[in-house]
């Protein structure tokens, strides 16, 4: 193996610009999977060429490589031709977004691959899926030899690398969903490796990548625990229905917590959030019209003379201040109750204002969710400076309005 290694060739630069396509590639699929559950990489590349052999169970694994290779070896894909390279559109998707090159799986195969010998000797990493064809359950199939004798001719290393949690993501005939995607880059083996040793290294590598548990933070299981009950919903109903009533703390703040613990479970809880604002307001408006005064912390004189000038000139779709000039929707349900707003048109305009709030806060930080999914483990420190933050907005608000 030393000797092999020995005779590597030395890391010549590629050309600035294809580094920098690489780079834009890369982004982009980064990108792609952080909105879909995430992706994190365990190891890397060694300097120079290299012939990269992974596993192979969904079409995402080829946007998991990519994402996860360094730029500086701009990776190119070897793709099946009679799929990728079928139609023009395939061929350009497959060359622009996966820098893929046709390899044929009929007669012709071993002489596409040897093409791509001067490209690993510039220090180029060329991708290939041994098996040929996506595998069934997590299990891998045999491995051809194109990707080894490449490899051997070119004087160049063979990586193995196991790639988990894309058959979850984009399963073989079934529809994306979410899921988080590790991809573990092994050691480099020599050039002279057969498909057996190749093979074990990428079944080894995939198996502990599946095995590893994902590293989480006590408090937002806890927190999960609670969203995907029974009490979820009722919980942000209530929430928000006391915060329209009297409760200090706007259900946005609620919304912060548990989006992003359960991105799942963000549009039901941001609809039971909304339904529980609107149910408060029609019924603090009821209670101001019938002369009952609730107490309303955290809120001044004039932010609600403010209102009622609002209220006096637009009547009901005043309202639609609200989600932006920080006066909490209380002090609107209580004015309008007091200014004679009819139920029914004050109902008609707090759902459009408040539902464009709700629905949007809650389904942002669901994405924010899905971006921060592999650093579940910090949600602790997320809810200290979440609490920090919402402090320091909230007493500046109160101040403003002093």
């Amino acid at each position: 193996m030393t000797g092999t290694l020995a005779r590597m060739p030395g890391r010549v630069a590629l050309p600035a610009r294809s580094r920098f396509t690489a780079a834009l590639r890369r982004g982009l699929w980064w990108g792609v999977l952080s909105l879909t559950g995430g992706v994190e990489r365990r190891g890397r590349l060694p300097r120079g060429g290299c012939v990269v052999v992974a596993n192979h169970s969904s079409h995402a694994d080829t946007a998991a490589l990519l994402a996860a290779l360094d730029a500086r070896h701009t990776p190119a894909i070897g793709a099946a031709a009679d799929y990728w390279f079928a139609s023009p559109w395939r061929r350009r998707i497959c060359r622009r977004l996966a820098a893929g090159f046709p390899v044929r799986r009929s007669g012709g195969g071993m002489d596409d691959l040897l093409s791509m010998a001067d490209e690993l000797r510039s220090g180029r990493a060329v991708v290939l899926f041994p098996e040929g064809t996506r595998g069934k359950d997590g299990e891998l199939g045999s491995f051809h030899r194109g990707a080894l004798v490449l490899a051997e001719r070119a004087g160049v290393p063979v990586v193995p690398v196991g790639i988990a949690g894309t058959d979850r993501l984009l399963p073989k005939h079934g529809r994306l969903r979410s899921a988080l995607v590790r991809v573990s880059i092994g050691d480099p083996l020599p050039s002279t490796t057969g498909p057996r040793e190749a093979r074990d290294a990428v079944v080894a590598l995939h198996a502990r990548t599946v095995a590893e548990p994902l590293r989480d933070s006590a408090t937002r299981r806890r927190v999960a625990s609670v969203v995907t009950s029974r009490r979820g919903v009722p919980l942000a109903f209530g929430w928000a229905l006391a915060e329209a009533l009297s409760w200090p703390l706007m259900p946005e703040l609620l919304l912060a917590v548990v989006c992003v613990a359960v991105p799942g479970a963000a549009l039901r809880m941001s609809l039971g959030a909304l339904a529980g604002s609107l149910a408060g307001g029609l019924l603090a408006l009821q209670l101001a019209s019938a002369g009952v005064h609730l107490p309303a912390p955290l809120t001044t004189d004039r932010m609600r003379a403010e209102v009622r000038a609002e209220l006096a000139l637009e009547g009901a779709s005043a309202v639609r201040h609200q989600p932006w000039n920080g006066i909490p929707f209380k002090v609107y349900g209580a004015e309008a109750g007091r200014a004679g707003v009819p139920a029914l048109d004050w109902l008609t305009a707090s759902a459009t204002a408040r539902g464009s709030r709700t629905l949007t806060v809650g389904l942002g930080f669901a994405a924010f969710g899905l971006l921060m999914r592999r650093h579940r483990r910090r949600y602790g420190r997320y809810l200290v400076l979440l609490g920090g933050g919402f402090t320091a907005g909230l007493s500046m608000i109160v101040v403003g309005w002093g």
